[in-house]
Formats: structure tokens, C-alpha cells, sequence
């Protein structure tokens, strides 16, 4: 056992020696506090612009990555981020008439966990987010967002992939394994509540997703000058349960200006905690990403009703100047997820069913 741990420890050290020399921007934060149950979590920034180059480290299917490869590679990351930036600026239209006001910069914030079983210290992919920084040009200030956005992780992959897909094959009725999401939520909850994520992060993270496609939403009254109108779902979907085991509520809101409603999962109260330009950011950054990913949803040239049904397959769309292979991220998930099982949840299954039986905050 100890051999297999080794082995998978050199090949992880390995690649992430590797990978250092590749982004001159990328910015090793190289912190690592030990927390309770002897789990320590190590964050890594990397700047995301235009000249951003995937590591070996980052899931392939990211939104984010899946942009930075290719011959438009390039191009493809310049409009995503131009997108990104008018949309703030719409949004954030106070004080700010020529609407080039505010810039946002985007770091990718690379989790690994390390477990500590007297076997040695084992660096394993985790969790890896976009953090949204406004830069104000007027005042000159630098502003901090809100990280959560493009939320990615291998062990989600590894549930929805492998083990749901498996656990249904030759089943007539779809059903959800016993404890589907446990060990994903424990861990998202570990690393929230450790000393690393408090050092470095002074909000709880928003993650924000498109509405699930077989769904059905109704816009109420309440609007909110930000968020936008806010829309009820019918019925939990397996992804809002999924979350829920990671501590995380969920609330639909169409922000101003949009043409679907999108789910905001967060922890506390969304409408409170946050600024006005915090959720701005989260809301230009993910709604430039559904757009390219999900433009049947949200880049529709009508506009979502009162009573409203999504769907991957509405004709009625406009395309963005950003290419996007659909199939290939689709396909990476699977192979991702096998990844996580192989590195992760098979070699170190029996201890982290020990340590998911006795996990308390």
C-alpha cells in the first residue's frame, strides 16, 4: 500500500515540477496549513488572460482551459474576456457613462489536498475555481470579488461520470447511489472551513450554473438591482441536491439584460453578504461562459417567459466568436473521472471512508 501511495505521490510531484515553468504569470502561493482530520490544502494562483496556457494540473473539460488550446486559442480567450468586461460595465453602470470603467481580472485558484496517513504526504488534484478582482479605473483601486465561479472538480467528475452512469447501467429506472455526494461534499466543506481558504478569501464562494434543462422555472415578483428578477424551480434537480451536501443553498435569478434565469449556489444569505460589484463579477464572468457554452440557453434571441422551460435543443440562438467543442469536453469528463478514480478514490478509498464517517466542523 505504502508503495502505490509513493508511486502516485512522485507521479503528481511530477507534473507539477513540470508545469511550473510554463505560465510566466502563474504565481505559486505555496501555502499549506494542516487541519483537522491530518488534511492540509495547498492553493496555487494563476493569472487567466489572454497568453494563459493550461497546466497538467487543470481538468481539460474547465471552461476556461477548454478555450486555451486549439490554433484560436488566443482569439478565443481575448472575446471571452472582452465579453466578460462590457458585460460589467453594463451591469455596473453607475458613475461610469463611457462604460469602460471597471476591468476584471481573473485568477484561477488550483486546490490540491494532501493526506497525511504516517504513508507520507500525497499532492491530489481537488478543487479549482476562478476568482474574480475588479480594477477601478477612476479611483485606481483594486477590488476583491467573489471566488466560486467555473467551480471544477475531479471527484464531481468522478460521481457524475463514472459512478451514476455505472450504478444506472442495465437499470429500466434512474436512481441515485446511497450517499451519492458525501465524500464530495465533506471535502468542499473541509477546505471552505480551513485555515487556508480563511487566509486568503474573505467571502464564502458563489458558484454559479446554468438551470437545469428539465426544469421548469416561474419569475416572480421580487427583482433585485443586481441579480435581476428572481425565478422559482419546481422541483430540486439532482444537482441541487448534490450541492446541498457541500452546505450549499440555491436561489434563480435573470440579472438585467439577460435572457435566462441562472442558479446561484451559496452559503448564508446571497442577497447580504455580498457587493453590488462582487456579484456584478460573478454574474459577467459566468453568463460570458454560458453563453458560449450553453447558447441555446443563454444567448436565445427571446427573451425567458414567466413560466420557463430550458432547453439544449431551442433553434432560436445566436452564436459567439468563441469556439467550443462541445463532444471533446463531454467525452474529457468521462476520462477525467476515471482519472480521480484511479489517483484518488480507489487508492485511498478505505481511509477516506474512515475519515468521511468521522468528519465534523
Amino acid at each position: 500500500m505504502q508503495g502505490k501511495k509513493t508511486k502516485h505521490y512522485h507521479q503528481m510531484k511530477a507534473n507539477i515540477q513540470e508545469d511550473r515553468g510554463i505560465n510566466e504569470k502563474q504565481n505559486s502561493v505555496n501555502t499549506q496549513n494542516t487541519i483537522q482530520n491530518d488534511f492540509a490544502f495547498t492553493l496555487k494562483s494563476t493569472c487567466l488572460d489572454e497568453n494563459y496556457h493550461p497546466s497538467s494540473e487543470t481538468r481539460l473539460t474547465t471552461n476556461f482551459a477548454n478555450l486555451a488550446r486549439g490554433a484560436n486559442r488566443q482569439q478565443n480567450l481575448r472575446n471571452a474576456l472582452n465579453m466578460i468586461n462590457n458585460r460589467f460595465n453594463a451591469l455596473a453602470h453607475l458613475d461610469n457613462p463611457k462604460g469602460d470603467r471597471y476591468l476584471v481580472e481573473l485568477e484561477i485558484i488550483t486546490v490540491t489536498m494532501s493526506i497525511d496517513d504516517k504513508n507520507g504526504i500525497n499532492n491530489l488534484p481537488l478543487i479549482e475555481v476562478l476568482k474574480t478582482n475588479i480594477f477601478d479605473h477612476k479611483t485606481s483601486q483594486r477590488i476583491e470579488g467573489i471566488a466560486g465561479n467555473n467551480f471544477s472538480s475531479y471527484v464531481r467528475d468522478y460521481d457524475f461520470s463514472i459512478l451514476l452512469i455505472g450504478h444506472n447501467k442495465n437499470k429500466s429506472n434512474f436512481c441515485i447511489p446511497e450517499n451519492f455526494g458525501d465524500l464530495h461534499g465533506k471535502l468542499y466543506k473541509c477546505f471552505v472551513n480551513s485555515a487556508t481558504y480563511k487566509e486568503h478569501f474573505k467571502m464564502s464562494p458563489i458558484i454559479c450554473l446554468s438551470v437545469s434543462s428539465n426544469k421548469s422555472y416561474t419569475r416572480t415578483e421580487y427583482q433585485h438591482p443586481v441579480l435581476g428578477f428572481e425565478y422559482l424551480q419546481d422541483q430540486y434537480s439532482i444537482t441541487d441536491e448534490y450541492f446541498s451536501k457541500m452546505g450549499l443553498k440555491v436561489r434563480f435569478f435573470m440579472p438585467p439584460n439577460s435572457v435566462a434565469p441562472m442558479a446561484f449556489y451559496h452559503s448564508g444569505d446571497l442577497l447580504a453578504d455580498y457587493t453590488d460589484l462582487g456579484l456584478i463579477s460573478s454574474i459577467s464572468t459566468m453568463e460570458t461562459f454560458q453563453k458560449i457554452y450553453r447558447p441555446e440557453i443563454y444567448n436565445a434571441n427571446s427573451v425567458a417567459g414567466k413560466i420557463y422551460q430550458p432547453s439544449i435543443k431551442h433553434e432560436d440562438y445566436s452564436l459567439t466568436r468563441v469556439a467550443y467543442d462541445r463532444e471533446e469536453r463531454s467525452r474529457l469528463a468521462v476520462e477525467q473521472g476515471k482519472y480521480a478514480e484511479e489517483h484518488f478514490i480507489k487508492p485511498y478509498k478505505r481511509l477516506l471512508e474512515q475519515w468521511s464517517a468521522n468528519f465534523t466542523l
